[in-house]
C-alpha cells in the first residue's frame, strides 16, 4: 500500500487520478466478494433466523405468482408469517429459481449485499474525509471485522441492513454537494424499511440528526423530502395491504412482539446487562477493538469534523438504543461497526501520516503488550490444535492469526506503521482460511445436527405429517431440512399423542425411548442420537376351525 493513497489528487496525471477512486472500489468489493462467498454453502442452516427466513423463502418460491404468497407469506402450516417484510426473502426465493433451494442460494443474497457495502462504506469515507486513505483504512478494517464477515455471510437480513443503511447515507452525504443526491436517501429508507421494519425509522433518523448538525441547510431541500416521500410509498403500500388483509393481528405481530416488545420485555429469554453490547464488541472485535479506545478520543476530540459527528451520532444513539432494549442479541451491534470502522480509519491514517511535531505511534508499550498477549494464546492455540487435538484446520487458522499479532507486536515495538498493512492482510487472511474452514459457523456444535435428522424425517414420513420430539427447543432448521412441522412436547404429553393419535409420529432420544410401550414402535428411522418411531399397526389374526367329517 503506498502513502500516495492519502495524497488526494497532489500529484500524477487527471486520467490517472479518474480512476483511482473507482480502482479502489472495484477492488474492495472484489476482495469482499471473495471472502463473503466462499465456502458459503458448505455447513446447514443455523437456528434460529436463517432457518426460518429460508422456510419462508421457500414458500414464496414454490407458490406460483397469482396466489399472492410473495406479497402475504406464509409459513409450511399456512399460517401468516408476520415478523419481518419481505424483501430479502424475494431475493432468496429469487435465487431458489434458478440456482435450487439450497444453503448456498439461501445465503447468497445476504452475503452479496454485505460485501457490496464494503465499498459503500468507502464511499462515505470519501464524503467525510478531506484524504483518500482514511476511507482506505476504514473499508478494510470494516472487511475484516469478524462479526461483519460471520453475520454477513448468513441467511439473515443484517447484512443487507448494512447495505442499505449505507446506501442511504452515500446519498444523504453526496446531497451536500448535489442536492438532486437527496432523492436517493428514499431509495436506502424503503429498502430499509422493507427489510427490518422499524429500524429504518430509527437509522433514517440517526442520518437527519447528523444532517441537522453538520448541515442543517439540507433539511430545507426540496430534494431530500421527496426522496424521503417517495422511499414511504412502496413501505405504506406494503403495510397498508397487510393491514387490510390481518388486521389488528399484523399491528400487534409485526409492530409491537417483533419490534417495540423487545424494548420493555426480554423476547424468548434473550437479556443481558446494559454493558452486554461491550462485552460483545470487545470479545468479537479483535484486533481492531484495540484501537477503538483511542479512535474514540480522537473523534471526541475533533468533533467540528464531519466525520467526528457521523461516527459520534452514528455510534452513540444507536449503542443507547440497543443497550437500554431488554432484548438483547449479538446480531442487534452490526450497525455500530461500519461507524467504529471509519473512527479506527481516521486513527489509522494519524499513524500512517502523524501530525507535525508529533510522533508516530503513543502508547507502544500498552500495544506491544497487548498484541504480545494476544499472540501468546493464538500460538497456544495452534500448538493444541498440532500436538493435542489434531486439527489441521485449526492449526492454520491459528498460526495464521498468530503470524499476525505477532509481526505487528514486533513492528509496534520499532514504531513502524507497516504494521498497519501486515495486520490488515494478515485478519484478511486469516478470515479467508476460517471461512474456507468448517469451523466459521460454531453455533451448529452447540447441538445436534439438523440436516441428516431432517432428511430422515423427510424420507421416512408422509407430506404435511406432523411430528412430536422429545426434544425441548423448537428448531426451524429441522422443519426446513425435513419439510415437515417438528413440535417440542413434554414426555407426558409424548405419551398422551402415542396413545390417542391415529398414527403418531414422535422423533425421541434413547431415554424417551424406554418410556414407550416397546411391542408397539415402529422404527422409521435412527441417527447417533435419535430415533424417528411410529406405532405399529395392530394385526389382527383370525383362527378357523375346520370341520372335522
Amino acid at each position: 500500500m503506498d502513502r500516495e493513497i492519502s495524497t488526494g489528487n497532489q500529484s500524477g496525471t487527471s486520467r490517472y487520478h479518474n480512476w483511482i477512486d473507482p480502482g479502489w472500489t472495484i477492488g474492495l468489493w472484489g476482495v469482499a466478494i471473495v471472502l463473503f462467498t466462499i465456502n458459503l454453502g458448505s455447513l446447514p442452516l443455523r437456528d434460529w433466523d436463517e432457518g426460518i427466513v429460508a422456510q419462508i423463502a421457500r414458500e414464496i418460491s414454490d407458490a406460483p405468482f397469482h396466489s399472492f404468497v410473495w406479497l402475504f407469506p406464509r409459513d409450511m402450516n399456512g399460517t401468516p408469517y408476520l415478523n419481518k417484510p419481505p424483501l430479502v426473502h424475494w431475493m432468496i426465493a429469487l435465487c431458489y429459481q434458478i440456482g435450487g433451494v439450497n444453503e448456498w442460494t439461501a445465503r447468497l443474497p445476504g452475503a452479496l449485499l454485505t460485501a457490496t457495502s464494503v465499498p459503500l462504506l468507502y464511499g462515505v469515507g470519501r464524503e467525510i474525509f478531506f484524504q483518500r486513505s482514511p476511507a482506505v483504512f476504514a473499508a478494510l478494517v470494516y472487511l475484516t471485522s469478524l462479526p461483519v464477515v460471520r453475520q454477513g455471510r448468513l441467511a439473515m437480513l443484517d447484512g443487507a441492513v448494512l447495505c442499505f443503511f449505507l446506501v442511504m447515507l452515500v446519498c444523504l452525504l453526496r446531497s451536500r454537494r448535489d442536492l438532486r443526491w437527496g432523492l436517493g436517501v428514499g431509495l436506502g429508507f424503503s429498502c430499509l424499511c422493507l427489510t427490518k421494519g422499524i429500524l429504518g425509522i430509527l437509522l433514517a433518523a440517526i442520518g437527519l440528526i447528523f444532517i441537522a448538525w453538520d448541515t442543517p441547510r439540507l433539511l430545507t431541500s426540496l430534494y431530500l423530502w421527496i426522496g424521503f416521500g417517495l422511499g414511504c410509498v412502496p413501505v405504506a403500500v406494503w403495510n397498508g395491504l397487510q393491514i387490510h388483509r390481518y388486521g389488528e393481528t399484523f399491528l400487534t405481530r409485526h409492530f409491537w412482539d417483533q419490534s417495540l416488545k423487545r424494548v420493555s420485555d426480554s423476547v424468548e429469554n434473550n437479556q443481558g446487562f446494559v454493558t452486554y453490547y461491550v462485552w460483545e464488541i470487545v470479545k468479537h472485535g479483535v484486533p481492531w477493538v484495540v484501537f477503538l479506545p483511542i479512535a474514540l478520543r480522537n473523534a471526541w476530540e475533533n468533533r467540528n469534523l464531519g466525520w467526528a459527528k457521523l461516527t459520534l451520532v452514528w455510534s452513540g444513539i444507536y449503542f443507547i438504543v440497543i443497550s437500554l432494549m431488554q432484548t438483547k442479541l449479538p446480531w442487534y451491534a452490526m450497525p455500530l461497526y461500519p461507524a467504529f470502522a471509519l473512527m479506527i480509519g481516521a486513527q489509522l491514517q494519524r499513524f500512517w501520516q502523524p501530525p507535525l511535531n508529533a510522533k508516530p505511534l503513543q502508547r507502544v508499550r500498552i500495544w506491544v503488550t497487548v498484541f504480545a498477549v494476544l499472540s501468546i494464546v493464538a500460538w497456544a492455540g495452534a500448538i493444541y490444535y498440532t500436538v493435542g487435538v489434531q486439527q489441521p484446520d485449526l492449526q492454520l487458522i491459528f498460526s495464521t492469526l498468530a503470524l499476525t499479532l505477532t509481526v505487528t507486536a514486533i513492528l509496534i515495538a520499532r514504531q513502524d506503521v507497516q504494521f498497519i498493512v501486515v495486520l490488515i492482510w494478515g485478519t484478511y487472511l486469516t478470515l479467508l482460511v476460517l471461512m474456507m474452514s468448517n469451523h466459521w459457523l460454531w453455533e451448529l456444535q452447540e447441538t445436534f445436527p439438523a440436516k441428516p435428522v431432517g432428511v430422515m424425517i423427510q424420507r421416512a414420513t408422509p407430506k404435511g405429517q406432523t411430528i412430536y420430539t422429545s426434544y425441548p427447543y423448537f428448531r426451524p432448521s429441522l422443519n426446513f431440512y425435513s419439510q415437515r412441522s417438528i413440535i417440542p412436547t413434554p414426555p407426558e404429553t409424548l405419551l398422551k399423542h402415542w396413545r390417542e393419535d391415529v398414527h403418531p409420529h414422535l422423533l425421541v432420544d434413547r431415554e424417551t425411548l424406554q418410556k414407550l410401550p416397546q411391542k408397539q414402535i415402529q422404527f422409521l428411522g435412527i441417527t447417533d442420537d435419535w430415533v424417528l418411531v411410529s406405532r405399529a399397526p395392530v394385526v389382527k389374526t383370525t383362527v378357523t376351525a375346520k370341520r372335522r367329517k
